[in-house]
């Protein structure tokens, strides 16, 4: 959900970026860029877009981390990342260490009710599989990483196996969608326990933003299911959690004022009860997007995580 953007006015609901907004995604320092690669096409849907980056002095295929912007499900961008993160950050870290990167687009909300966009996110998976040797990044030493709406589609991407329905038919098929490792930062696990979006809102979130009409994000995600029940229950993580999950690490502000710290704590626990690998770093003082968290630590962590499993 990247419509917080300050510190000092944290919700802010644009209709515009000016020219020289900040949070565009730059192509990081000792990477070759492969930009607006189209890694989805369907009837009546735009392109689907994917810009790739890989270390530029690698002499083996890098492993690679494809990273899920967030924004509700309802907006967002493969180019753009909450304005007051620091500039090229977490990429230029993720190059610096040897690990190529994947930004990617999805269908929003309003474009396509879900699975579509958990359909997009294996598909991209599957993409960059297929043409692995070709970006030079090694097909087996693959990972996802997301924040908000990214961190709930991370979660699935990693969770969901070979079902037809929630691994979908776009893009390229034929390859395996399963990644070997997931970042999730502060994303959705259990829609049954998520307090309302607009209750969640301070009080000074619609004075300072009149005439905008809040929608519940997961009602409009759900829009048009025959069963309103089975939707919740597939689109929620702890749904899918199993022995045979890849393994995960979930970070989480203890103040997050859009999605409670405990949907982390409650993905975690059904992991871990489930036999499978997972680390829960809970952030003291962070709101959402890591308001009040000093993000460097973080950006190493999840790299340090990602370290463990794919070197």
């Amino acid at each position: 959900m990247t419509t917080i953007t300050a510190p000092d006015g944290p919700y802010v609901f644009p209709s515009f970026r000016e020219p020289a907004c900040s949070g565009r995604i730059e192509v990081p320092e000792g990477a070759t860029a492969h930009v607006g690669l189209s890694y989805m096409l369907s009837d009546g849907y735009r392109e689907l877009g994917m810009d790739v980056y890989v270390p530029s002095d690698r002499t083996q295929p890098a492993p690679c981390v494809i990273w899920i912007h967030g924004g509700a499900w309802l907006n967002g961008d493969r180019r753009y990342v909450p304005d007051i993160w620091p500039a090229g950050e977490p990429f230029g870290s993720l190059i610096r260490r040897g690990y190529a990167v994947a930004t990617i687009d999805y269908r929003h909300s309003r474009e396509a009710a879900f699975p579509a966009q958990l359909h997009d996110a294996k598909a991209a998976v599957r993409y960059l599989r297929h043409f692995a040797e070709e970006l030079g990044i090694d097909p087996t030493r693959l990972a996802v990483w997301g924040e908000s709406a990214g961190g709930h589609l991370a979660a699935l991407v990693g969770l969901v196996g070979t079902r037809a329905d929630l691994e979908g038919g776009v893009g390229v098929g034929g390859k395996d969608s399963a990644v070997s490792a997931v970042v999730d930062w502060y994303g959705v696990s259990d829609v049954a326990a998520m307090p309302s979006l607009v209750d969640s809102l301070p009080n000074d979130a619609m004075a300072s933003n009149p005439g905008v009409t809040i929608e519940e994000p997961i009602d409009v995600m759900l829009a048009g299911a025959h069963d309103r029940a089975a939707a919740e229950r597939d689109f929620s993580p702890v749904s899918h959690v199993s022995a045979s999950a890849p393994p995960f690490l979930l970070v989480h502000g203890d103040a997050d004022r859009l999605v409670p710290v405990e949907q982390s704590r409650q993905l975690h626990d059904r992991l871990r009860q489930a036999g499978a690998s997972a680390a829960l770093h809970i952030v003291p003082g962070a709101d959402h997007v890591w308001i009040g968290a000093e993000f460097e630590p973080l950006v190493a962590e999840a790299i340090d995580f990602l370290d463990s499993v794919l070197r």
